[in-house]
C-alpha cells in the first residue's frame, strides 16, 4: 500500500511540474507571438514607407 502511496504522490508532482512548465511554454509562444505580430507591422510600416519615397526601386521584376 506504501508502494502505490509513493508512486501516486511521484505522478502528482511530475504533473504538478508538467503543468507548470506547459503553462511557462504557453507564456513564451503567446509573448513571441505579440512580438512576431509586433514586427510584421513594423515590416510593413518599413515597406509602405519606401515604396512611397522611391516605388521604380521596390517593385520586383514580376510585377
Amino acid at each position: 500500500m506504501d508502494e502505490l502511496h509513493d508512486r501516486i504522490t511521484e505522478l502528482e508532482i511530475r504533473f504538478t511540474h508538467q503543468s507548470q512548465t506547459i503553462e511557462e511554454l504557453n507564456a513564451e509562444v503567446t509573448e513571441s507571438h505579440r512580438r512576431i505580430d509586433n514586427l510584421e507591422r513594423e515590416v510593413k510600416r518599413y515597406d509602405e514607407m519606401l515604396k512611397s519615397m522611391a516605388p521604380n526601386l521596390t517593385e520586383s521584376p514580376d510585377e
